[in-house]
């Protein structure tokens, strides 16, 4: 699990009985996340490799990657970690990295997406976990979830309502994806 903020999206799957067992390390690119104290709190290795030690994005995926696969971990689950990947780090781990997305993706990608929700006007948005790819937010598409606008929605409550939706979905997807459920082919991507 790789997370970078207070980890409210990791404390979701780590609720989860299946998803839990199957965590070796929780990895963050920030001492002190609130992700890497839930993670102390439920038993789970921790470590922190810092982007700022870093001269650029490719030699800090390189030694995350690392970290990784000395764990033993199989796959990587993003639970609000702010990094994008280099291609490499993608390829090592090729249809084997999920995120969660708050959009209906293809729909507003990247860091902004719920703001971008509310300055264009969308009346619905939701949550799309995805198979990470070389792209920003462009992977095969797992599940998605509709979160409607409601007038007067801030980014703050929009984005509080779609929190609760992920917090549901991607437990779901995730113990899929840990009990070899998930399936990716090219584009596709399904659950059996």
């Amino acid at each position: 699990m790789l997370a970078s903020g207070s980890g409210t999206n990791l404390q979701a799957l780590l609720d989860n009985a299946v998803i839990r067992s199957h965590i070796s390390i929780v990895v963050s690119d920030r001492p002190g996340a609130g992700a890497l104290e839930r993670a102390e709190r439920a038993g789970i290795a921790t470590t922190v490799v810092p982007w700022s030690e870093f001269p650029d994005r490719d030699r800090f995926s390189m030694a995350l990657g690392d970290v990784i696969e000395d764990s033993g971990a199989k796959g990587v689950v993003l639970a609000g970690f702010m990094r994008i990947l280099s291609p490499g780090f993608v390829g090592r781990f090729s249809e084997r990295i999920l995120n969660v997305h708050p959009s209906l993706l293809p729909a507003f990608p990247g860091a902004n997406a719920v703001a971008a929700t509310l300055e264009h006007g969308a009346k619905v948005t939701g949550v799309t976990v995805h198979v990470v790819d070389e792209g920003v937010d462009s992977g095969p598409i797992v599940a998605q979830v509709p979160v409607e606008v409601l007038p007067g929605d801030t980014v703050e409550s929009l984005h509080a309502r779609i929190k609760a939706q992920e917090h549901l979905i991607y437990p779901r997807i995730v113990a899929a994806f840990v009990e070899g459920r998930l399936v990716v082919r090219g584009r596709d991507a399904e659950i059996r």
